[in-house]
């Protein structure tokens, strides 16, 4: 692929995440980006023996996980549709194996649940 000024300005986000995974300070990490950077993105990853796994997310989107092998195995078994559907427990799951703030997530589980159980 070639980069223009434009795709090495988005391209960014995800070198950025994989310099903080190589370094230890994730140890999972999810990118939502534009399916024309998915042979690029899975080639570095690849190159690295990084494991990841690859989801649509949208029209002209893919949501790219990557990072330790438990939690990549993880993620297999939990999401198996949008992430905007999954239920309370799985997507403090899922924030909880990103590293999310623990608390936020806390509030989230419980917003999410008084949503659901309202309807």
């Amino acid at each position: 692929m070639e980069l223009s000024r434009e795709n090495i300005l988005e391209l960014k986000v995800f070198s950025n995440h994989l310099y903080e995974f190589k370094k230890g300070v994730r140890q999972m990490v999810l990118y939502t980006m534009s399916e024309k950077y998915r042979d690029y993105v899975m080639k570095r990853l690849q190159e690295q023996n990084i494991p990841f796994w690859i989801l649509p997310a949208g029209k002209n989107t893919i949501n790219l996980f990557f990072g330790k092998q438990e939690c990549i195995d993880v993620i297999k078994v939990l999401i198996n549709g949008s992430l905007s559907q999954l239920s309370p427990e799985k997507d403090f799951m899922l924030g909880s194996l990103l590293g999310y703030d623990v608390c936020a997530q806390c509030t989230r589980y419980c917003e999410r649940l008084r949503e659901r159980n309202a309807s």
